[in-house]
């Protein structure tokens, strides 16, 4: 599963991945735009152009660990999905709906370079908040 957000190492939903093996970082296919939800967490949306590589992490786990402890915590604005890695493989990864995409508390945040990255520019701390 691809993970570009608090379930990144260090983050404050990591620990769901405690049992998960980490594979390692990887970028998505640029075929994404990327959006902050009340900087809060983040989402990936698919475009047709216009996209950009964003940057995560890919852990190997079994489907009761993504449906007892990841699915649960996800929040609404979120789905589900596959997502192209840059690499031309597949993973699993939780996407923006379509219907979140416009609210006022979403920001594209593309151009910034990652979640990390963009938390950082706002002075805002990776991890426990």
């Amino acid at each position: 599963m691809f993970v570009n957000g608090q379930g990144m190492r260090g983050g404050e939903f990591n620990d769901a991945f405690a049992e998960a093996r980490f594979v390692g970082e990887f970028d998505t296919a640029p075929r994404y735009r990327f959006f902050s939800v009340r900087d809060e967490f983040p989402g990936l949306h698919p475009v047709e152009s216009g996209g950009a590589a964003v940057p995560g992490e890919v852990y190997e786990l079994p489907y009761l660990m993504l449906a007892d402890r990841l699915l649960p915590r996800e929040p609404a604005e979120l789905e589900l999905g596959i997502i192209e890695l840059a690499d031309g493989s597949g993973s699993l990864a939780m996407r923006m709906r379509a219907e979140a995409l416009h609210r006022s508390d979403v920001e594209d945040i593309s151009a910034v370079g990652g979640w990390r990255a963009h938390l950082q520019a706002k002075g805002l701390p990776f991890g426990a908040r």
